[in-house]
């Protein structure tokens, strides 16, 4: 993965053209006397049968590597025009049409329906019999191509000192036909794989016959590549990109977000077809614009090119263009053979000086199987994935023999470019320096320093807290993970330290053992998703001393098991000796009233803990895996046994927490989440062992805390609580001219807690003198804008409730970084 990081950053720039095996021609069709586009004008390449018509815009685009001497652009109104053509180079043809003059009879126009909507109605009608739903089961080779190429550079990069080793790159550059840009293809991977799909039970298999790519050696990268959705189901009523959903160009309520034309009609390989047109209603909707080719008597979409609509409310997108092309299996149904996407991808938007990325997704669909259904265990998989053990030795003739379509010179030379780029010296240096500032360790050798973000930090217990931690990488080994950390404070004059091992039997399905050992602090009653108390964020957006930590003597080992497809079981052994640290005291009352302090409260715990996610897409890397989510909620179950008397034990207790959450899209009005979570803890414990409601004494907005709560505020036995925010994704401030260009996008969330505590716990604690009980419901809800600068959230939050308790406030303000589309 670094490889491919390196490539993509060292790849921003240059300003040189050279020629290409391609015809690429971009053009532009204006009127000549007033410069407004001409839009639907037909334009052909004399010598071929390739045409088409130009867009809204006027604009239009061929590629082609067929001789061709001239294009010609014909309109109604105006006088044809042809231009001579220069064969094998980019370059740009802009048309200045001049009316002609055209003496007519008066004609009588009766209004009526549009034609265009009387033929979108019968798409719609005999849309699901022009969809796989009516099969039972499917399957098809898929050759896939991804392709991420560096664009937006000029000659200032070009000549940067730090480029100079690698300037035979700019041997390799192109142009886009999308918008004229220059690009230089610096990453390239290609699969060839059998696709699998079941109807009942629903379930799809994907196994890799065989996947390369440039600078790619490692299985785990190459299931990231083919772990990429690839299909976009173009009858859909909402499509999916980015997270965001666009109202589909052939949804049920299509009428309602486009307006659609009827331009044309020709035969497509013998098969009578109307082109329509279509472009959204409305400013800043997540819609689309382009056209399709219908099919007369099925009325299926034979052929479609579209792109995003340019004022769409959505981030680091130029542009996005989809083309896709069907065909009729067995006289049966219509399939997707070809589905193209190419993407135009910056930090801001349209920046003319900014280097930016083109990323390319190709895929061709043959060899279709129609209802030859397989066992319903055929399609059992971890992840929905099978990489064959050697899909990635594949040699030079399996490709050209088996890959759908030829790769062009370019795209060719990438892996020679690649593999001349890491025999430069300088690359291993450059790399390192990307990888640190990625993800946050230094490597050396087989090792990793880090996270940089805990060198340093400050707290009230340790006084300024100097943090080195290591972990061994892949060049160590692929299946071992050794880590720790040493820490000093400056206040305490105490040194901090773990010590860790992770040992994986499997990764998919995953079969893991994991032992460490930990002497460090540790803030109770905060949540998971929190900073650390020693990264250096939680320093500088505190909002009180940090004052309430406690030391830790914590060992823990666990197994964790992939039973079935995104069902987990964890078993963990805690053995734990906590230590109060600063001011805190750890206090209970004896059984005749006496309050008696206590140096540590040590316990040895035995639990599991099930997740399970129907249908999750996950990523396996080197020692973790990244979920890409799951179209049905994700539930978890946690269970935990004290047993007294062992190592030391004090106590004995049985702890429960089942949690829900789920995420979804409602229609056009932006996504909803929400957050269950329920748990009892049973025994008389002092109560650092019972539920400390996550609260936040920092300024960071925390999704998982109660963000006007304070540690240690909230104190029980047994509880409820819900979290269900949702983003209405610009929804009502894309409508208000002023804010409009801004794209902000409006949040609202609420958070609720109910729960209670025994009479024996709550007679057995001294409690800190901040603490509460939850009998009387807590509440806070707020108000959020998101996408400021298109990274920064700003959130105003009430406290709703328990208002009389000490040094808390009913109003805050919060902050939050996050990277969305």
């Amino acid at each position: 993965m670094k490889k491919f990081w390196l490539t993509f950053v060292l790849l921003f720039s240059s300003f040189l053209m050279v020629h290409a095996q391609l015809t690429k021609i971009l053009g532009h069709v204006t009127d000549a006397s007033t410069g407004e586009p001409v839009p639907f004008a037909n334009v052909y390449l004399k010598g071929s049968t390739l045409g088409t018509t130009t867009d809204f815009d006027g604009k239009y685009y061929f590629e082609t590597m067929k001789p061709v001497d001239s294009i010609t652009v014909t309109y109604v109104g105006y006088s044809d025009q042809t231009i001579a053509v220069r064969q094998n180079r980019y370059q740009e043809i802009n048309f200045q049409l001049k009316p002609s003059l055209i003496n007519l009879q008066e004609v009588v126009v009766y209004a009526g329906e549009n034609p265009a909507d009387i033929l979108f109605r019968k798409i719609i009608k005999n849309k699901e019999q022009n969809t796989v739903n009516t099969l039972d089961a499917w399957h098809y080779e898929m050759y896939t191509k991804i392709q991420f190429d560096a664009n937006n550079f000029g000659d200032r990069l070009k000549n940067w000192r730090l480029v100079k080793p690698f300037s035979f790159i700019f041997d390799y550059i192109d142009t886009s036909t999308v918008n004229g840009k220059v690009y230089l293809p610096v990453f390239i991977t290609e699969s060839l794989s059998d696709v699998y799909f079941s109807k009942n039970p629903d379930a799809s298999l994907k196994k890799v016959v065989a996947s390369r790519g440039s600078g790619i050696e490692n299985p785990s990268i190459a299931t990231l590549i083919n772990s990429i959705k690839q299909e976009i189901n173009i009858y859909d009523n909402y499509i999916l990109l980015f997270d965001k959903q666009f109202v589909g160009p052939v949804a049920n309520f299509g009428l309602v977000y486009y307006q659609y034309y009827l331009i044309d009609s020709a035969f497509i390989e013998n098969q009578w077809c109307y082109k329509m047109a279509f472009k959204p209603r409305r400013k800043q909707e997540l819609t689309f614009t382009g056209e399709f080719w219908v099919h007369d008597s099925t009325f299926a979409i034979r052929k479609i090119e579209m792109n995003i609509a340019n004022d769409a409310n959505i981030n680091f997108v130029n542009d996005l263009a989809i083309r896709q092309e069907y065909q009729f299996v067995d006289h049966k149904i219509w399939m997707l053979s070809r589905d193209y996407m190419v993407g135009d991808f910056n930090l801001v938007e349209n920046a003319k000086s900014m280097p930016g990325f083109f990323g390319h997704r190709t895929v061709s669909y043959n060899n279709f199987v129609l209802n030859d259904k397989k066992e319903p265990q055929f399609y059992r998989s971890p992840t929905g994935i099978e990489l064959d053990a050697e899909s990635m030795k594949k040699s030079d003739d399996f490709w050209n023999e088996n890959r759908h379509e030829s790769l062009s010179k370019k795209e060719q030379g990438i892996y020679k470019m690649v593999d001349s780029i890491e025999h430069v010296p300088l690359y291993r240096t450059y790399t390192d320096v990307i990888y640190t500032g990625v993800y946050g360790y230094a490597p050396w050798k087989k090792l990793e320093f880090g996270p940089i973000a805990r060198l340093y930090s400050f707290n009230a217990v340790e006084g300024s807290r100097i943090r080195i931690g290591v972990q061994t990488s892949t060049l160590f080994s692929k299946k071992i993970r050794l880590y720790g950390h040493l820490a000093y404070g400056s206040k305490d004059e105490m040194f901090k330290y773990k010590l860790g091992a992770l040992y994986f039997f499997k990764k998919n399905p995953q079969h893991s053992i994991g032992i460490s050992y930990k002497y460090d602090i540790e803030q109770l009653s905060s949540s998971f998703n929190a900073f650390s108390q020693d990264n250096i964020l939680a320093t500088i957006f505190r909002k009180q001393p940090s004052d309430k930590l406690n030391l830790i003597k914590n060992l823990n080992v666990f197994y964790e098991h992939e039973i079935l497809p995104g069902f987990s079981a964890k078993f963990n052994f805690d053995q734990q000796i906590l230590l109060p640290a600063g001011d805190n005291k750890l206090q209970t009352h004896a059984t005749d009233g006496t309050i008696v302090s206590h140096s540590t409260l040590t316990t040895t715990e035995l639990g599991i803990n099930l997740r399970y996610a129907y249908h999750e897409k996950v990523v396996i890397n080197s020692f973790d895996r990244t979920s890409f989510g799951s179209p049905f909620p994700v539930v978890t179950f946690n269970y935990s046994y004290g047993i007294p008397d062992l190592f030391g034990s004090e106590y004995a207790y049985h702890r429960l927490q089942l949690g829900v959450s789920d995420w979804f899209n409602v229609a056009s009005f932006g996504w909803t989440k929400y957050i269950l979570d329920a748990g009892k803890v049973f025994g008389k414990l002092p109560y650092p062992l019972l539920v400390l409601h996550p609260g936040n004494e920092t300024f960071i907005f925390d999704e998982q805390a109660f963000n006007m709560v304070n540690y240690y505020e909230f104190i029980s036995d047994q509880y409820v609580s819900l979290y269900a925010t949702h983003h209405f994704d610009g929804f009502f401030l894309n409508k208000i001219p002023l804010l409009r260009k801004l794209k902000w996008r409006e949040v609202v969330f609420a958070k609720g807690l109910i729960g209670s505590i025994t009479k024996e716990n709550v007679g057995y604690s001294v409690f800190p003198t901040v603490s509460h009980f939850v009998n009387k419901p807590y509440f806070e809800a707020g108000l959020g804008i998101e996408n400021i600068f298109k990274i920064v959230r700003i959130d105003a939050v009430w406290r709703l409730s328990h208002l009389d308790n000490s040094n808390t406030h009913p109003f805050g303000a919060f902050i939050s970084l996050h990277f969305d589309f």
